[in-house]
Parts: C-alpha cells; sequence; structure tokens
C-alpha cells in the first residue's frame, strides 16, 4: 500500500472512495443551488412561465423581423390557463423545478468535478484533447437548452395549447404537465445537440468518417426525424423545428471530422 502511494497509482478502494467523495460533492453542490433558487420562487416561475405567453421576447423578435422586410404582422393573443389540481402540486412542482435549475446553475461545477476525478487516468495529450472538448460539450449543451427555451417550447406550448377540436372545449393545462414537458425537453435537446461531439468521438476510434456521413445522408434525415418525433411533442411544426437544427448538425459533424 505505502508503495503504491508513493508511486501515484491508487487501489480499488482508494478510487471508489474518491468517487463517493465526488458524488458527494455533486450532490452538496446540486443542493446548494436547488436551495437558493427556491427562495426566489417569483424570478424563478417568472423565467418558467414566460414562453407560455403570447407576446414572449420570441414573437416580439419575429414581429420586429417582419417590420425590418416591409410587412406588418403580429402574433395573435391567446391565453392559456395553468391549474393545479392536487393538494400539494403546486409545492411539489416547486421543489421540482427549483432542483431541476439548481442542476443546470450548478452543471459547470459538476463537469469540473468529474474531469478532475478522470483526468489522473488520462496522458498529457488526451488531457489537451479533453479540455476543449468539454467545452465544447458544455457551449452546445447551452446551445440547446436556450434554442429549447427561446424557440422549441414556446412553439409547440402555443400550438398545442391552444388547439381546438371545438370551441366549446377549452384548454386548462396543469402545471405538474407545463413543468414536466418544459424540464424533459431541455435536457433532452441539451444532449442531441451532442451529436458533432458524438460524431468526432466515433471518427477518432475509426468508426465513421466524412465519406461515410456523406454517403449515408438521407438514411440520417430519416433518423433524424424518427428521434425528433419521438422526443417532442406529437405535431409537425415541433418536429420542423427540431429536424432542422439536428440535421444542420449533422452536416457540421462532417466537416469537423473532414
Amino acid at each position: 500500500m505505502a508503495q503504491e502511494k508513493q508511486t501515484g497509482y491508487m487501489t480499488l478502494w482508494e478510487h471508489l472512495e474518491e468517487l463517493r467523495r465526488v458524488i458527494l460533492r455533486i450532490v452538496v453542490a446540486v443542493a446548494v443551488a436547488g436551495v437558493l433558487v427556491f427562495c426566489f420562487k417569483d424570478w424563478t416561475f417568472s423565467i418558467l412561465l414566460a414562453p407560455k405567453e403570447w407576446d414572449f421576447v420570441t414573437y416580439r423578435a419575429l414581429e420586429r423581423l417582419m417590420e425590418l422586410v416591409g410587412y406588418d404582422f403580429r402574433f395573435a393573443p391567446y391565453h392559456v390557463r395553468l391549474i393545479s389540481t392536487d393538494l400539494s402540486a403546486q409545492f411539489m412542482m416547486h421543489i421540482t423545478a427549483s432542483f431541476v435549475l439548481g442542476a443546470l446553475v450548478a452543471s459547470p461545477y459538476i463537469i469540473y468535478q468529474l474531469f478532475s476525478f478522470v483526468a489522473p487516468a488520462l496522458y498529457a495529450n488526451e488531457r489537451r484533447y479533453a479540455v476543449p472538448v468539454l467545452g465544447v460539450m458544455y457551449a452546445l449543451f447551452v446551445v440547446g437548452v436556450l434554442m429549447n427555451y427561446f424557440i422549441l417550447f414556446p412553439v409547440a406550448f402555443r400550438f398545442l395549447g391552444t388547439y381546438q377540436v371545438s370551441p366549446e372545449i377549452e384548454n386548462t393545462i396543469t402545471l405538474e404537465s407545463y413543468v414536466t414537458t418544459f424540464a424533459t425537453l431541455t435536457f433532452v435537446m441539451g444532449l442531441v445537440f451532442q451529436l458533432p461531439v458524438l460524431v468526432w468521438i466515433l471518427s477518432k476510434l475509426g468508426l465513421v468518417s466524412a465519406s461515410t456521413l456523406r454517403r449515408y445522408r438521407r438514411h440520417a434525415l430519416v433518423v433524424i426525424m424518427i428521434v425528433s418525433a419521438v422526443i417532442t411533442p406529437p405535431d409537425i411544426f415541433t418536429l420542423i423545428l427540431v429536424t432542422l437544427p439536428l440535421y444542420a448538425l449533422y452536416e457540421a459533424s462532417i466537416r469537423v471530422i473532414r
């Protein structure tokens, strides 16, 4: 044991103990961030509920863009009520939303802790690759989260929340459905935007090449559409909104590995 410590090697149990410490630090960081978010309830839910409004910033930006090109276009106002059907639903959704946002806030620290655990096992050249790759992965995750917040979720909510088979049937969405759908789409979009990094890793392992990806463009488009249909609400507009950026990432992946 003493010899192993002198040479810088750790036993299996020492690795497990270090992993336990890393997981504990991550849990504490998420808990602290979640509690801080929980304390700012009004601010938190003003951000979470903003995409459901008819005058959301994305719609205003599109209206201004149409004005710049010479069209007087305005989105029709609408209102969809959110309701709570269980006694404890609002409190539980407050806790859930707080810790989901807490995980997002603490995500840089989480990545740092995980990398610190893995880094000693990497060679110097591998560390040189790992740092920029992690940076790109996190940047792509943030882009996916922002795309969901500003484009995907508002459009999906506007279409599905206002769709009626009859004027006699009023749409009232539960708070649980709203928060769950929002959180799910947020993390899913953050993950699917890792496609260029995944393709780059596969190319480094010799499993794919730029020529192969170019050859199977049509097949990839079909797969991307299927994945988009699975991860998004069931409507054609949302499907297109997700398919287009994912296919653009596929094309970008070809250029990255080339």
